[in-house]
């Protein structure tokens, strides 16, 4: 009997591992993959075990900047590939990408898929720390990249445009998988509530998610009179170096700006009581939680940025916005709160285009296809060598 093949995924968290990976891995270990999971262990770690998963707990931080800490992460990562001897390790977001990249090839793990859910705070915040980091995050990127037998999955053609024209990783290293997919089966349309109208932006509390400017629109509408609630679903991520404080998130909920409902379970119930989900990010990698919202068949509000513009289709099933303007904001969100018929009809339209495209048994085939495409490099280049010998 052949030997499974071994697939370790290194992610830094385990609910983003379980939230954004595990319908793939569940799928990997069906077609016949010995699946590990290497990530920070909070609450998540038995959801994961159960599934028959092998479990590595990892010290891996997103928020630290210290080079000795640093360092003694890629040592352990670089053990743990030394003894799982992994046929195919799946790096996720930035941070896993350089250290498991470097890892891997100390460690001679032939294949490598590297995806990117979107080009990270390096790459989309403005501030001085990001600033100074982009240039060495590019450089690292650019040598890693372009080792041995790996793909770079990238989720909207804007990131995949920027890293192959600034010469980071060639095109034909790149492979275009559009976000993690989404559950037509738990996310279902429903009618819009009755009652007051209700505007949410579910996502993490960052300041690169457009919560500021939510904020802001939400005072503006009001002061136009305009009968509304604006909730904010999601807590603050301290790893995050663009976290709004929790004490932040409580005055606005104090001043009666916006309601704050923290983390929430179910988000199928949750995005059933909003009438429009708004996310003015500034920049995305495709977010799963606009493809939640309109398999529930909501109509949009988003920002004209990349990854938010794939899914949202300005007219059609929901309204742009240029991003970190928010008056713009309040005008869009006022032409959906004035018109409920223009609302069902783009939550129609968004689950329509959520089931023709952005399925998650579409992400993980096209994904299942990359393994597949790099374990046949393998078998080339181990044949290349038994004819060298």
């Amino acid at each position: 009997m052949p030997r499974k093949l071994k697939l370790l995924f290194l992610v830094t968290e385990d609910w983003y591992f379980c939230s954004h990976r595990l319908p793939l891995a569940r799928a990997a270990q069906a077609a016949g993959y010995e699946v590990v999971v290497a990530t920070r262990v909070g609450r998540h770690g038995a959801a994961i075990t159960a599934e028959g998963f092998k479990l590595i707990h990892i010290g891996l931080r997103r928020s630290s900047r210290n080079p000795w800490r640093e360092l003694q992460a890629i040592a352990e990562i670089l053990a743990i590939y030394r003894r799982e001897r992994p046929d195919i390790v799946h790096h996720v977001a930035l941070k896993p990408v350089l250290y498991g990249s470097l890892a891997a090839r100390l460690a001679r793990v032939t294949s490598v898929v590297n995806a990117l859910a979107g080009m990270g705070f390096v790459f989309s915040s403005m501030s001085l720390q990001a600033r100074l980091l982009r240039p060495l995050v590019a450089g690292a990127l650019r040598w890693l990249l372009g080792a041995g037998n790996s793909l770079l999955i990238l989720q909207n053609p804007d990131d995949r445009k920027m890293l192959v024209d600034s010469g980071v990783v060639v095109a034909k290293r790149t492979r275009l998988i559009r976000g993690s997919g989404v559950d037509i089966g738990s996310f279902v349309p429903s009618p819009q509530p009755g009652g007051v109208p209700l505007v949410m932006l579910p996502a993490r509390m960052l300041r690169d998610k457009g919560v500021v400017e939510f904020v802001a629109a939400a005072r503006l509408l009001r002061a136009r009179g305009v009968t509304a609630r604006f909730v904010l679903v999601g807590d603050s991520d301290s790893e995050n170096p663009a976290a709004i404080p929790e004490a932040q998130l409580e005055a606005w909920r104090a001043d009666g700006a916006v309601e704050w409902w923290g983390q929430r379970g179910n988000m199928s119930e949750v995005l059933a009581q909003a009438h429009i989900v708004c996310l003015p990010s500034y920049r995305e990698g495709l977010p799963k939680v606009l493809l939640e919202a309109a398999a529930c068949g909501r109509a949009l509000v988003a920002t004209d940025v990349p990854g938010c513009r794939e899914i949202v289709i300005d007219g059609e099933n929901g309204l742009l916005a240029p991003p970190r303007d928010a008056a713009a904001l309040a005008a869009v969100i006022g032409r959906l709160l004035d018109d409920p018929d223009l609302r069902a009809r783009m939550g129609q339209r968004g689950r329509a285009l959520v089931e023709a495209e952005f399925s998650v048994e579409q992400v993980v085939r096209q994904t299942l296809a990359v393994y597949r495409e790099l374990s046949i490099g393998d078998a080339v280049i181990a044949s290349a060598g038994r004819t060298v010998q």
